[in-house]
């Protein structure tokens, strides 16, 4: 019996397009290992590894962090990987980290979520928390009993400055200038898969139907229908 490919997927998307709730999805269904560049740093930064102090050094600069640093990061990674199907989310970010890439392995498929930048900035400016507890409250489908004001304790509610107006714009700014020529690249290769849409869960059944075709759902229940 044949013994099928492996497969080794990309996921890109801007940041609140669903990329971590998609990501779940996908592990849930399909069994693949799920690598993210941010959780990898936070992990190398709480440890303290070399990688991680020289990270944190960027960070506290507010600079980027080069793409030899994060490039050796991921590949150190997936060197314990080549057994399983993966999904790298978070990298890479720039064309010179997704060319390192290649050297080292072949990538068969790259998910891109393709939300409006305005569905996205109404999506993050509405998340309100509740510092103390971490409770998350969102204006548009999850909102307070009482606007700006914690359900429970009836303490205010803040914004985290992640989620400001204006560094939301930013961020997706950056993002657009960074990753636009890495979905080039790989529309170029014809490995970019691109599922448009408003709603993560109007998104989802394509990216389903679609990576069925590549491999079973290992998930028991609700295979017909997936959540």
């Amino acid at each position: 019996m044949a013994v099928p490919p492996l497969l080794r997927a990309v996921i890109m998307g801007p940041p609140g397009s669903g990329k971590g709730t998609v990501s779940a999805r996908i592990i849930k269904h399909f069994g693949l290992k799920h690598l993210s560049s941010g959780d990898l740093l936070r992990d190398n930064m709480q440890k303290k590894t070399e990688i991680g102090i020289l990270a944190k050094s960027y960070i506290d600069q507010g600079r980027l962090i080069p793409d030899d640093i994060m490039t050796q990061l991921m590949l150190n990674e997936l060197k314990g990987l080549d057994r399983y199907n993966w999904l790298l989310d978070g990298f890479p970010r720039t064309v010179t980290q997704a060319e390192a890439l290649d050297k080292e392995c072949q990538i068969d498929t790259v998910i891109d979520l393709d939300v409006p930048f305005e569905t996205i900035k109404c999506r993050l400016t509405a998340r309100w928390i509740h510092p103390a507890s971490g409770r998350v409250y969102n204006l548009e489908f999850n909102p307070p009993k009482v606007q700006g004001i914690d359900d429970i304790t009836g303490e205010p509610l803040v914004q985290r400055d992640d989620d400001k107006p204006e560094t939301v714009t930013k961020r997706l700014q950056a993002y657009d200038t960074q990753t636009k020529p890495v979905l080039e690249y790989y529309r170029a290769k014809g490995l970019l898969k691109t599922f448009s849409g408003t709603e993560t869960n109007k998104i989802w059944p394509h990216i389903y139907t679609f990576l069925q075709t590549k491999l079973p759902d290992i998930s028991q229940k609700d295979a017909a229908t997936p959540r």
